[in-house]
């Protein structure tokens, strides 16, 4: 596939709920684009961008794929991208490596959660935007219901840019408005008819073509006078008008029809090639920003090939035949294969190896890439994704993706312990295809811990694990990483005498602890006057409190928020060392707070959770029941965001809580806030269940 000038490239991708018909459109794209020899089917697995053996199985899309193609003079790059919520972040990724979006919907499934997130972020990112309506075939679909819905939940201003026609009960085409043409296609052939407009149908053409005009003519003011004067806009005026607003986003050009039997498809790639903007048409009206990585001064490219090189990184594959595959969006400039350039956001030198178009799993090599491409680069050694490529000359770091955080984490553990470093090594390569997955060891909780974005999420990356490093691994419910500190002010002595045969050991200290606010963590002082302890001893007796700090006395849990004071003692001339200061330090505090009633501390996260309206009450009532604290509830786009402090403990299954009230329609993020005080009813549940572990070294007698 041969490289084309950038004005006749368009890069486009293909987003929406799961289930609303994606990667068949995708399909029939490519089918009407002459990419492919027959239509294939999601349900059978013959898709082009569906290959993974988990979307095989799994009948959808798990992860964005690359559909490069021709068509009329013009080089397509369709990128397909999941569905899913819990993989929202593939299509987050894809969406800062295009220059427009085509955003399918089906009136069967409206407005999911994670189609309103998308809409946001294409919103977010001010990408030109069509809007194809599928599965006009079914029975019961209705184009103004769904321009209703359109209107009401993304809060946008659809318009009609074809019309379905039934014949007999059954979807025959549609009317183009903007052609004026009926458009006839089917499944098993790839050519399309244009036709003259039916006569039971030129009211609802008039209908739809006035709309048009009156929405291009009113977002331009020569345009406004000359449909005023003429009472109409020509052919080439529209047109022109019509580029100008889906970039400027004035309103969203609606097209219809049905992906599986590829009617209303021609329209949409049509207008794809006619409407949508070139990279650098995109690049005018909305520059890629960076920042220079020494002087951290602003950066702009308008994505011409005369600028100096630049490429961003928006996804990478571990290929079993190819090896490592980054996928590039060349910004600007232009660069050969096997060339050096210089990763700005590692700072190091990276030569580059082949480069790859893409259809689906097949790859073609090509020699170079110019701004506006997309390429997939081979074996790149310290480039991630996110990573931004640049001349060496005039480097430049784009912003980060911005992916959402992980919300459910378990604690996993090798089914065999020889597998234990292939547990390990697979998911951190795992993660570099997909960093939206997080994967840690907790030093505290002893714990190997895998966060995702919920449970499909975490379930696909075992699979890919079983199958792609031979490992099985069970899954836990994590650990709670529990704190300890102090109600009260206590005093304990600590002495440390030991007699051997030559010098014996000798550390005597009396230490003061006492409670400090939440959050100050630890404070040390030094009280100790006359010369009762020597100077030099005093950072030892420091040291022996950090060490038992490790340990609280509840349940081995570290201690936070004290304040510790050494303010008398004694010593030997001769047996006293720093070791022997040290242990008396550890023991003083020891017995101290064991008398200053210890308490239980747990982690509490600020939560922020979009839920539809119907659903708040329902949501608040559970917050409330997970000890939560309402902090407040705002309106936010058609949905109430509820933010709340809630106990971590609380938390660790709410997605699938969440996804229950409110039918898959609510989301959450959250982060850690503060530690809190657990209520005495629950200490001692905690504490036995720690007891039971082996983890908790006392019972709960001073409460």
């Amino acid at each position: 596939m041969e490289t084309t000038c950038v004005e006749s490239v368009r890069n486009v991708a293909i987003v929406s709920s799961a289930g609303a018909g994606k990667t068949s459109l995708c399909e029939a794209l490519l089918y009407m684009g002459g990419a492919l020899p027959a239509l294939g089917s999601v349900t059978q697995g013959t898709t082009v961008s569906d290959f993974e053996p988990e979307e095989l199985r799994h009948r959808t899309s798990t992860s964005a794929s690359l559909l490069q193609f021709s068509w009329n003079h013009t080089h397509l790059t369709l990128i397909d991208t999941p569905g899913a919520l819990a993989l929202l972040g593939e299509s987050m990724a894809a969406l800062r490596a295009v220059d427009a979006v085509v955003l399918v919907m089906t009136e069967q499934i409206g407005v999911r959660t994670e189609l309103a997130r998308l809409w946001a972020k294409i919103k977010d990112l001010e990408l030109p935007c069509l809007l194809f309506l599928n599965s006009f075939d079914k029975d019961g679909a209705s184009l103004e219901n769904t321009l209703e819905m359109c209107r009401k939940q993304l809060d946008c201003t659809p318009i009609p840019m074809t019309v379905p026609v039934n014949a007999e009960g059954k979807l025959d085409g549609v009317v183009d408005v903007r052609l004026k043409k009926f458009v006839r296609s089917g499944p098993n052939s790839a050519n399309v008819e244009l036709l003259p407009i039916p006569p039971h149908v030129e009211d609802s053409l008039s209908r739809a073509r006035t709309q048009l005009v009156e929405a291009v003519a009113e977002s331009g003011e020569t345009l406004l006078e000359t449909y005023l004067a003429e009472g109409g806009l020509s052919e080439d005026a529209l047109l022109e008008g019509l580029r100008r607003d889906i970039v400027t986003r004035q309103f969203l050009p609606v097209y219809a029809g049905s992906a599986t039997q590829n009617v209303g498809v021609w329209s949409l790639l049509d207008a794809m090639v006619s409407l949508f903007p070139s990279p650098s048409e995109r690049g005018v009206v909305h520059p890629w920003c960076g920042i220079q990585p020494e002087t951290h001064d602003r950066c702009e490219r308008k994505g011409t090939v005369h600028e100096p090189f630049s490429a961003y990184v928006f996804k990478t594959i571990i290929d079993p035949f190819v090896g490592r595959l980054s996928y590039c969006r060349v910004v600007s400039g232009s660069v050969q294969a096997d060339s050096t350039v210089f990763n700005a956001s590692q700072h190091v030198r990276e030569k580059l190896g082949h480069f790859y178009r893409a259809l689906g799993k097949r790859h073609v090599a090509v020699e170079s890439a110019k701004g506006g491409d997309i390429v997939a680069i081979a074996k790149l050694k310290d480039t991630h994704t996110g990573d931004t490529l640049s001349h060496e000359g005039n480097p430049l770091c784009y912003p980060g993706l911005g992916l959402p955080k992980p919300i459910l984490s378990y604690a996993i553990e090798s089914k065999s312990k020889a597998d234990i470093d292939k547990v390990s090594l697979g998911l951190h390569k795992l993660i570099e295809e997909d960093p939206t997955l997080e994967f840690s060891r907790n030093d505290e909780t002893k714990e190997m811990v895998l966060s995702g974005m919920g449970q499909f999420h975490i379930d696909l990356a075992l699979e890919k694990l079983h199958r792609k490093f031979g490992v099985d691994v069970i899954l836990h419910t994590p650990k709670i990483p529990y704190r300890e500190t102090i109600k009260t002010t206590s005093q304990a002595q600590g002495k440390y005498k030991k007699q051997t045969g030559g010098h014996g050991q000798y550390g005597d200290c009396w230490l003061e602890v006492a409670p400090l606010s939440r959050g100050q963590g630890f404070v040390f002082e030094n009280r100790v006057v006359g010369g009762a302890i020597p100077r030099n001893f005093i950072p030892a007796v420091e040291k022996g409190v950090h060490e038992a700090m490790h340990e609280g006395p509840l349940s081995r849990c570290p201690v936070v928020d004290v304040q510790v004071a050494v303010y008398d003692g004694s010593y030997h001339v001769v047996d006293s060392s720093e070791m022997s200061f040290k242990i008396a330090g550890s023991m003083a505090f020891r017995k101290a707070m064991e008398s200053a009633h210890p308490v239980l501390l747990e982690p509490v996260m600020t939560v922020e959770i979009n839920t539809p309206t119907e659903t708040v009450g329902a949501v608040m009532g559970d917050l409330n029941a997970r000890r939560g604290r309402i902090l407040s509830v705002n309106a936010q786009d058609h949905v109430e965001q509820i933010t709340a402090l809630v106990p971590l403990a609380e938390l660790l299954r709410y997605a699938t809580a969440l996804n229950a009230m409110t039918a898959g329609r609510g989301n959450y993020a959250m982060e850690f806030s503060q530690y809190d005080e657990v209520p005495r009813d629950l200490t001692g549940k905690i504490l036995e269940k720690r007891k039971a572990e082996g983890l908790a070294v006392a019972s709960h007698a001073e409460h």
